[in-house]
């Protein structure tokens, strides 16, 4: 075969550089498009970051979820006794839940109410100790936003727990947003978890059954014990009397105002309503006060005048303890 002529030689080289080209043009093209890809969804990737990081921290957690109505936590009848002495630092250890001033909020949901527990309270220590032993274990069982108030009424005076439990209500009030109010007697310790200590859509009686009374309810009007009102159901009726000094007349006073307001007294069933009460001497001091079926006989042409909107003490001292709040007030004299 001859040789090709020098222009075909010619055309042939140029083909072949400018296909070499053509495959150099498209490898670099295709090299810059994958190159730019990359970065692109690297600055992509760490704006969304940036962005996921920012509201991260802009974003509040999640509140917690409410708690259910009825606790799962909740054991039923339990056994209570009082021959064993209660040491209050153990019972601060065992529970550590427990703020100082006796206040605690459950961790794992939104409480449904929150709650202040007033004690009228006066040289009843030994009493108190058994209170706190036993109800701070059951008050978060129940998943309760609470607080423990104690009033300590100052001096040497004749007792006038009613107005004690007034003055719990104002103090407690200046401490949290309480939307619920037990009232409890120091001596009384509920025997079944179950009893909650929350408020209803109708004023409740929480003590139904008490041994020393053979766990029986001693009269249909009864609201004396434990109690349990709201905040809008103490309003309406004024609070308590404050003019009842001694033992006895003021649960009726109260009896009487809830039904005056047109309100009912609810109450748990006698089985889960059962409460123990500490054996205990009748106090110097608060013996039965004798003007007390009089004042009762005309409830409701003083209850509009004589409770929270007459209400006048002086507080001497608050201290918040390990397991509750202990506030020493004086309540004036009674009219002589």
């Amino acid at each position: 075969m001859g040789a090709l002529p020098g222009a075909s030689l010619q055309k042939v080289f140029w083909l072949l550089v400018i296909f070499c080209v053509l495959h150099l043009v498209v490898a670099m093209v295709y090299y810059m498009a994958s190159r730019n890809l990359d970065i692109f969804q690297y600055f992509t990737k760490n704006k969304q970051s940036q962005h996921d990081w920012k509201n991260a921290s802009t974003t509040p957690a999640a509140e917690p979820h409410v708690c259910p109505e009825t606790s799962p936590l909740l054991v039923g009848p339990m056994e209570v006794e009082f021959s064993k002495p209660v040491d209050l630092e153990e019972t601060k250890k065992d529970n550590p839940a427990v703020r100082d001033g006796g206040l605690h909020t459950p961790k794992d949901c939104q409480a449904l109410q929150k709650v202040a527990v007033i004690i009228p309270f006066r040289n009843r220590y030994e009493h108190l100790k058994y209170w706190l032993y036993y109800l701070h274990p059951i008050l978060q069982r129940q998943q309760l936003d609470y607080g423990v108030y104690v009033i300590n009424q100052d001096g040497e005076e004749t007792f006038n727990r009613a107005k004690l439990l007034n003055v719990g209500f104002a103090e407690a009030l200046k401490d949290y947003d309480y939307d619920c109010f037990v009232f409890s007697d120091v001596d009384l310790i509920p025997m079944d978890d179950r009893n909650i200590y929350k408020c209803n859509s109708q004023p409740r009686h929480l003590s139904v059954s008490v041994d020393r009374l053979g766990f029986r309810l001693l009269y249909e009007d009864l609201f004396g014990g434990v109690t349990a009102l709201s905040k809008d159901q103490f309003q309406k009726i004024n609070g308590f009397p404050n003019n009842y000094w001694g033992w006895g007349g003021e649960d009726d006073d109260i009896s009487k105002r809830i039904k005056s307001k047109g309100m009912s007294l609810s109450r748990p069933d006698a089985k889960i309503g059962t409460f123990h009460m500490i054996h205990h001497k009748s106090d110097e001091k608060n013996e039965p006060n004798p003007q007390r079926f009089n004042k009762i006989a005309h409830t409701e042409e003083t209850m509009n005048s004589d409770g929270l909107n007459s209400l006048s003490y002086e507080v001497v001292k608050t201290e918040k303890k390990p397991l509750y709040t202990i506030i020493t007030v004086n309540i004036g004299l009674p009219k002589r």
